[in-house]
């Protein structure tokens, strides 16, 4: 039988790759939802290929037009945030939760209520309420499948039946576009420079985090979370081939590492067909034709993220969500040429050290504490960019 599936998020970067594995196993996926902010468009054409039985907007202007795209169709068209969610608790096998930023946390939750299998793109579900995303997977038994390149690469490497065993969980960054410039260059970087990636195509917040190393930093908070480690047993190194994703090194002196070619769509496979495999058409990887593969050390000074984060991750409860809020204001602003790239990562830690002062850093125990400890975290960082 075909796995009913929902994809929150379905005409960004994720969702695209998403539906082209599904193009290559049609037999195997019934679409049940699309789920889009404003790219009616796409939407509409997404859900006219794959027969999708609902398609969303966000948002609530675009209803209508979305509406006409699809008329004699037969899909069911909805349009707002009480639609989005309604769309995310259908019940379904797996829902893809790819919606980009703190946006994509509730409707990720209210799949998780449902007891939809959650394949999980969204960075936000466990940086910003870590404790509490996966303290309600577990009571309401859900299996949460890590679709990043990083986390999935440690799905395939990491022996939970010998977690025991497992002395560091190492992810890899690829460095960046700057990862050789000169520091004193640094300051001048234009927002066109740092959104060209040498090795991903992906969204321009996403991009810049890269280019800061906040990513890596992110993915360490979302280890954390994922597998039963430590701060301590978390470790990141410059990789810039892009190749090897995530290693796990074992008690015996073994490293389990998983290698492939930076394409999204090897990840997404591996977590719609978990544990089994799908075929893709992803470029196979040739050894030979690279050549050598390298591996550095994280350079603090030019890149503090990294640190900041395992900071973080040791002041517990909402700290994550006021890093992410902080974070995401500061490269709105790069992006908008009002603050340089070099007070990217010092703003963030700059509000993360006032909210520890100030005593704002508490428990969470409900979405409600993960809104305050946001816009707590938003406010600050407008503040303080000045």
């Amino acid at each position: 039988m075909s796995k009913r599936l929902t994809i929150l998020g379905a005409t960004g970067s994720i969702g695209q790759s998403t539906l082209d594995v599904v193009r290559q196993h049609r037999d195997d996926f019934a679409i049940e939802a699309l789920v889009a902010n404003a790219n009616v468009a796409q939407l509409a054409a997404d859900a006219r290929e794959f027969g999708a039985k609902l398609a969303v907007t966000a948002d609530p202007n675009r209803y209508t037009e979305l509406k006409d795209a699809l008329a004699g169709t037969g899909v069911e068209v909805a349009a707002g945030p009480a639609a989005v969610l309604e769309a995310a608790a259908r019940p379904v096998e797996q829902v893809m939760a790819a919606i980009v930023g703190v946006a994509g946390l509730e409707p990720t939750l209210a799949a998780l209520e449902a007891g939809n299998t959650i394949l999980l793109a969204n960075k936000e579900c466990l940086v910003s309420a870590g404790e509490l995303f996966m303290a309600r997977a577990k009571a309401r038994g859900v299996a949460v499948v890590p679709v990043d390149s990083e986390h999935n690469a440690i799905l395939q490497c990491f022996e939970r039946d010998n977690a025991a065993s497992v002395e560091k969980v190492i992810l890899t960054a690829s460095g960046g576009p700057f990862r050789t410039r000169p520091l004193e260059a640094l300051v001048d970087i234009t927002p066109e420079e740092a959104l060209k990636h040498p090795n991903w195509d992906m969204g321009a917040k996403v991009t810049i985090d890269s280019a800061t190393l906040m990513n890596k930093g992110l993915e360490l908070m979302e280890a954390y979370h994922l597998y039963p480690v430590s701060t301590a047993q978390l470790d990141a190194i410059i990789h810039p081939q892009s190749i090897v994703h995530s290693l796990v090194a074992y008690a015996d002196g073994s490293v389990l590492a998983q290698l492939g070619t930076p394409d999204m769509r090897t990840p997404i496979a591996v977590a719609l067909a978990w544990p089994a495999r799908l075929p893709t058409n992803v470029a196979r990887l040739d050894l030979t034709a690279l050549g050598r593969l390298t591996f550095e050390p994280i350079d603090e000074e030019r890149f503090p993220a990294p640190r900041l984060a395992l900071e973080t991750l040791q002041r517990g409860g909402s700290a994550g969500a006021i890093l992410n809020a902080a974070n995401e204001v500061a490269v709105a602003a790069f992006l908008a040429r009002r603050l340089r790239f070099t007070d990217i990562v010092p703003l963030v830690a700059r509000v993360l050290d006032t909210a520890e002062r100030e005593n704002v850093i508490g428990p969470l125990a409900s979405l409600e504490d993960v809104r305050a400890a946001d816009a707590y975290g938003r406010a600050k960082a407008e503040e303080m960019r000045g």
